[in-house]
C-alpha cells in the first residue's frame, strides 16, 4: 500500500524580488534547482505551518512566524519520480531574506530572477506545476491534482482557483 509524503515548498526573496533557490544534493530533485523545504515530522503531529517555519529557520536562518508566511496553495502529486505520491503545500513568505544563505548537507543557494530560472536545472514537474502557479495565484489559492506516471505526459487538474492572482 502506497502513502503520501506530506511536504512543504517555502517561497523566499531577497530584497531586490530574487528566488532562493537550493540546489539539492538530495533526491528527490538531486541536482536540480528547487525552493527550500521538506517533509512534515508526521511522527510528531506536525502541521504543515509548523513544517515551513522549521524547514526556514533549518535551511536559511531565517526565524518566520505564521503571520509571514501564505499558504497559497496545494499540490497532490501521483506517482513522481515513478517512485511514490506527495502531497506538497506551497508557501509564500513575505518576510525578507537579507543574505544568501551558506551551503549545508541539503546544497547550496543562490539568488535568482524570473528570468534566469528559466536556464536552471529544475524538476520538471516544477516548469509546469509549481512556478507558473506561483507567478499567477500566489496571492490567492490554487488546488492542483497532478499524475506525474514516467511513461506519461503529466496531466495536471485545476481542483480550485480562488482570491488575488500573483
Amino acid at each position: 500500500m502506497a502513502f503520501f509524503k506530506i511536504s512543504v515548498l517555502v517561497f523566499l526573496r531577497d530584497g531586490a524580488g530574487r528566488q532562493l533557490l537550493i540546489l539539492r544534493r538530495k533526491a528527490p530533485n538531486l541536482g536540480c534547482w528547487s525552493p527550500i523545504g521538506g517533509k512534515l515530522e508526521m511522527e510528531l503531529g506536525e502541521s504543515p505551518f509548523e513544517c515551513a517555519r522549521r524547514e526556514t529557520a533549518e535551511e536559511t536562518g531565517l526565524v518566520v512566524t505564521d503571520a509571514d508566511l501564505h499558504l497559497f496553495g496545494y499540490i497532490s502529486e501521483k506517482n513522481y519520480e515513478g517512485g511514490g505520491h506527495w502531497l506538497m503545500f506551497l508557501f509564500d513568505c513575505h518576510k525578507v531574506l537579507p543574505a544568501l544563505p551558506t551551503a549545508g548537507d541539503e546544497g547550496q543557494f543562490g539568488f535568482f530572477t524570473r528570468a534566469e530560472m528559466d536556464a536552471l536545472p529544475v524538476p520538471p514537474s516544477d516548469r509546469v506545476l509549481v512556478w507558473p502557479y506561483y507567478d499567477k495565484h500566489r496571492g490567492g489559492f490554487v488546488a492542483l491534482r497532478a499524475d506525474c506516471a514516467p511513461d506519461q505526459p503529466l496531466r495536471v487538474v485545476e481542483e480550485q482557483i480562488l482570491g488575488k492572482k500573483g
